[in-house]
């Protein structure tokens, strides 16, 4: 691995102004209204940390692993700073201090090892039944037995009996006029496999061919938030270079995942520039010209709104949907699935489809359940006021959080990512 020099937060933490528009939509700050645990309270610790006012103990960590990372912050921040980003980094030096734990250690281990994860992904499946109580009507499963990490009654999704990658050919013509790659994320690939299901069929109707990246890597997002640079740099970096590898030979690399999105299109670059990795830096660059989120791709480059419109079906069961943080605040995607969606479904919208559901990313989602489970409420709450009986994201970091708060408050609402939705319609013509 590079060698990268210490980041710097001083001149981020003197550029806040402490205006606090920050702070009514902070998804910790909502939760947990402190100072000490709001954007410009994150950054003015920052700057103390750097100039070694504040000593980077236990405390200091608490705080700053209680971000959810939402991004709220940099949507609305006068001076767009980029707390997120130094959040992040800061993770950086928590994680070298006080290492990471065993579980996360593991888990990223396996993200670095496809084969290897493929063959644990295997090994769960065939004996899920043995530690876990299969919930089909609510898109998941609940643990038999108490877990160490996972407190009792918790919702955790399905795991498929073929992985996404594993199911399908390299290769799946559709016509041959027009080509495009599929990059899954792992969700997708192990445990939402309908989605990559769906969005095959939605390219076949449109007779566009499919590639089907066998090489393709975790996109590093998980290891990311949670400080663990050498499996970013590792993953990201043998990403890239098999990118290159094809990306001349496709139209684009459409994503049916916000999270993995937003990584490869914005954070790579941001990590490698803040290592001083200028060459990966640009080559991640270049490589955005070709990459889009799926709905934003289907929308503005393929004429299926019109094919969805000219169906003339509409839907029984109407939706609601939620915008994931690294689709609307990241990437500014919202429009296209609901342009998308409205075509054959009633869409309901809640009081606040902005505001984050509370996932967080794996120390969030264990350590720190507890905050992620408080985050959710308000969600689910707002997702049954709607009256829809379906809620959709194009992100399965939000679907296994929202699945899991609908399951805890007792709402009859089902998850759906938009590309099944879609796949659905078309299937009435």
């Amino acid at each position: 691995m590079e060698n990268s020099e210490k980041f710097h937060f001083t001149a981020i933490s003197d550029a806040c102004i402490k205006c606090g528009k920050c702070i009514p939509g902070c998804t910790i700050h909502l939760i947990n209204p402190d100072e000490t645990t709001s954007p410009r309270g994150f950054i003015d610790l920052l700057g103390a940390y750097e100039r070694g006012e504040l000593e980077l103990d236990r405390n200091a960590k608490e705080i700053f692993e209680s971000c959810f990372l939402c991004t709220h912050c940099t949507e609305v921040c006068p001076n767009s700073l980029p707390t997120d980003m130094v959040i992040e980094e800061v993770r950086r030096d928590i994680a070298e201090k006080f290492g990471i734990a065993w579980f996360k250690r593991a888990f990223f281990t396996l993200l670095r090892h496809r084969k290897l994860m493929d063959w644990m992904m295997k090994l769960g499946y065939t004996f899920r039944t043995c530690g876990f109580k299969e919930e089909p009507s609510k898109g998941g499963m609940i643990p038999r037995f108490p877990l160490p990490i996972v407190k009792s009654g918790r919702l955790l999704p399905s795991l498929g009996k073929t992985s996404f990658l594993n199911k399908y050919p390299e290769e799946i013509p559709h016509g041959g006029k027009r080509r495009v790659a599929i990059f899954i994320g792992c969700l997708a690939n192990y445990n939402y496999t309908t989605i990559g299901d769906s969005l095959v069929e939605i390219l076949e109707t449109l007779g566009i061919d499919v590639f089907i990246p066998k090489k393709q890597m975790c996109c590093a997002a998980p290891a990311y938030f949670t400080g663990d640079f050498y499996t970013v740099e590792t993953l990201a970096k043998r990403n890239i270079e098999y990118f290159e590898s094809f990306i001349d030979e496709v139209e684009a690399i459409i994503i049916p995942e916000a999270t993995c999105s937003a990584m490869i299109k914005h954070d790579w670059e941001v990590f490698f520039r803040n290592r001083g990795m200028e060459e990966w830096a640009e080559r991640a660059r270049r490589l955005n010209e070709k990459i889009f989120m799926a709905t934003e791709w289907l929308a503005e480059h393929t004429d299926l709104t019109e094919r969805l419109a000219a169906t003339g079906t509409r839907m029984p069961r109407s939706v609601t949907y939620h915008d994931a943080c690294h689709a609307r605040k990241v990437q500014g995607i919202w429009q296209q699935p609901r342009t998308l969606l409205r075509q054959n479904y009633e869409i309901k919208e809640m009081s606040d489809p902005n505001r984050c559901c509370g996932f967080g990313g794996v120390t969030m989602q264990t350590e720190k359940y507890h905050l992620a489970e408080a985050a959710g409420k308000p969600k689910a709450a707002m997702i049954d006021e709607t009256g829809a009986q379906i809620v959709s994201a194009e992100c399965s970091a939000c679907r296994m959080q929202i699945s899991n708060s609908l399951h805890q408050a007792d709402v009859d609402v089902v998850f759906k990512n938009p590309v099944e939705l879609i796949a659905e319609a078309l299937r009435k013509r």
